[in-house]
């Protein structure tokens, strides 16, 4: 059953995921900003959303996409100011929406003044002891300390001219050089973002998001991976994921947050192993939720599905932790697209939505998945912004194409993104039948369909945090129930399902569907139905 209103809210709640330049242009210079959140913000609580988290808003070179932040503690001059920011936080909190922002503790952009003085001051320095500088190897030391990679190709090293011009130390980056890693071992760096965190929470964000939250920990023998490892190996051992030693810094942070009224909470994402290894961030006096992976990485697959569930939910039990949902992100394509594009991945968007709605636990909505958004593969090359994608040579398309900006009314871009300006990555023509205006207008929309589905999961106690009762049902079809009175089916194969013969032995009545049933009340593929039962 739903948490009781003395339960922490983030257990159960549904969280929208903005991401700033895509959301909505107050100022019409084609990027989105934090007054156009705020012009929007009665959008989202209109959509029935617990709350948001916002991608970063920090100042930065945006190398990529933001996470690059070169000062921890203000706004983006594009983006908006300061007091944008307390305007924001105070219209989301007088709507009842909940704010958490994004943290980017594992590395800096090297044009973070930390980053520039670690140049200036030279080896063996303090100011280079924040970073992983080391020695190169062979001759002259001009090859990297090992051979890591870093997650957008290449090594993960990278060196430096020194002061006087000549060739000087190596510097670790595991995503773009661009982003020095921290060595979280040095005390200053783990006080700074205890500074930082202490600086935002006093401005009244009620939590935090954490990025790479399985990466600030490295063996500090750096040993070579030698072909062992992929880049983004989740596995066990691997020298610079998932150590041990990270959940000393959480622990920390957890005794920060406690100090702080109005339940405080953290979000990680961590991409580990298994549920397992996601649980250690999760135990009570560390992390409060962190995004599970499994159900998006699922292919459209009841057993594979099933499996991913039962499994998140029965490991972070095993510490008292609520599993926390999503489809999708800025990082991922978007699942009409992952689930076969078209009216078909449309369907399966819709079903998998509403499933994810009725599972027990937290939710995450990420910005336009409410309106059945496709990914845009056909972005002109020129456009692309995502270093995936520039340090690839092309090979990869990269992730600009979940990260268009939205559309809201009008038949043509920018779609009432903005006042004006051509946003900075282009809209679809196609975009014009999904806009939230022609959605809104349309019974049957997917932005109807969450605005409904949202409702009940806050109406009905048997929906949020809670258990769940797996019925028996024929292939391809997942059923449960929850107590008090709620069932769901999912088919997820091509040919429509019958109602289970547990339908007959009592009432079951239809309160949501993500598309029409079949005229005998049978479930069509591709399609979740939620009921009242008794």
């Amino acid at each position: 059953p739903r948490a009781g209103p003395s339960a922490p809210w983030w257990r159960d709640a549904v969280i929208y995921q903005v991401y700033v330049r895509s959301f909505a242009d107050a100022d019409g210079d084609g990027i989105g900003d934090l007054a156009g959140v705020r012009s929007r913000l009665p959008y989202l609580r209109e959509l029935g959303v617990d709350g948001i988290w916002l991608n970063p808003f920090y100042p930065s070179p945006r190398v990529d996409g933001g996470y690059d932040v070169s000062d921890h503690r203000a706004v983006d001059p594009r983006l908006g100011s300061s007091s944008d920011f307390d305007a924001l936080i105070a219209d989301a909190h007088r709507l009842g929406l909940r704010v958490l922002v994004d943290l980017v503790p594992n590395h800096t952009s090297s044009d973070h003044q930390w980053f520039r003085d670690a140049v200036a001051k030279g080896p063996g320095s303090p100011e280079r002891a924040r970073y992983l500088f080391r020695d190169g190897r062979g001759p002259g030391g001009d090859e990297p300390p090992n051979d890591w990679s870093s997650l957008f190709g290449g090594s993960a090293w990278a060196r430096i001219a020194e002061t006087d011009g000549s060739p000087g130390q190596w510097y670790l980056h595991l995503f773009h050089p661009a982003q020095p890693d921290l060595d979280w071992t040095n005390p200053e760096v783990r006080a700074e973002f205890e500074s930082i965190l202490r600086f935002w929470f006093d401005r009244g964000v009620d939590g935090f998001r954490i990025d790479v939250a399985h990466g600030l920990a490295k063996d500090p023998e750096m040993p070579d991976l030698a072909g062992r490892y992929a880049p983004a190996s989740k596995a066990v051992g691997h020298p610079h994921w998932d150590l041990d030693e990270v959940h000393d810094v959480y622990r920390a942070w957890r005794r920060l947050s406690d100090g702080y009224p109005g339940d405080r909470a953290f979000v990680a994402e961590a991409w580990v192993r298994s549920a397992a290894r996601l649980a250690r961030y999760l135990r009570p006096d560390e992390l409060h939720t962190a995004f599970s992976p499994d159900l998006l990485e699922s292919p459209w697959n009841a057993d594979a599905i099933r499996e991913a569930i039962v499994t998140s939910m029965a490991e972070l039990a095993k510490v008292g932790a609520p599993s926390t949902w999503v489809l999708s992100n800025h990082d991922v394509t978007r699942e009409v697209t992952r689930y076969g594009g078209g009216p078909l991945g449309t369907r399966r968007a819709r079903a998998a939505a509403m499933l994810m709605l009725a599972l027990p636990g937290g939710a995450y909505v990420y910005q336009g998945e409410e309106l059945g958004l496709p990914e845009v593969t056909d972005l002109p090359d020129e456009v692309r912004r995502d270093p995936v994608f520039t340090l690839s040579g092309g090979a990869e398309l990269g992730r600009d194409g979940c990260r268009v900006p939205l559309p809201w009314s009008g038949d043509r871009p920018p779609y009432g993104f903005g006042p004006g300006g051509r946003p900075w990555l282009p809209q679809p023509p196609a975009w014009a039948g999904l806009t939230v205006e022609r959605q809104r207008a349309d019974p049957g929309s997917t932005l109807a369909m969450y605005r409904r589905a949202i409702e009940l999961r806050r109406q009905l106690a048997a929906l949020g945090d809670g258990d769940l009762e797996w019925l028996d049902t024929g292939p391809g079809v997942l059923a449960f129930r929850r107590e008090p009175g709620f069932g769901c089916v999912v088919n997820l194969g091509d040919e429509p399902a019958d109602p289970p013969a547990w339908r007959s032995r009592e009432r079951w009545s239809e309160l949501l569907a993500s598309g029409p049933l079949e005229e005998d009340g049978r479930v069509p593929g591709a399609t979740t139905v939620w009921y009242a039962t008794a």
